[in-house]
């Protein structure tokens, strides 16, 4: 099975970097600039795993986090950020996110999230 990846960044950089990363890696990788493109991948491609920036021009990551679990509570969601702010990463956890990493990103830790989770859905 093709392990999918949405990352919903509106910074080009990261979703291109990431998007290359990953790719390497051996995952199916979408990308989103906002959260109506992001929700439109989630209903036609059906991620595994969503890298979620919490901070957009047109939406708050956290109301895309409840529209995603709103279409599938199943798909796993990294919130990932450039501020630490330890009440919304609280609240996103509480939302069903799956884990929430800082900016600049750890692929390290990225990957150790990753196969976390695709551990979870293959038990």
């Amino acid at each position: 099975m093709t392990k999918k990846i949405l990352i919903v960044d509106d910074e080009k950089f990261i979703r291109e970097t990431l998007g290359s990363y990953l790719g390497r890696k051996g995952y199916e990788v979408y990308d989103a600039e906002n959260c109506e493109d992001a929700i439109k991948i989630v209903k036609e491609k059906v991620p595994h795993i969503v890298l979620l920036d919490i901070r957009m021009p047109d939406h708050d990551g956290v109301e895309v986090l409840k529209r995603i679990k709103e279409v599938n509570k199943d798909i796993g969601v990294i919130m990932v950020t450039g501020v630490t702010d330890t009440a919304i990463a609280e609240k996103c956890m509480e939302l069903g996110a799956f884990d929430y990493i800082t900016k600049p990103i750890s692929l390290e830790y990225l990957e150790e999230c990753l196969s976390a989770k695709f551990l979870d859905f293959y038990k």
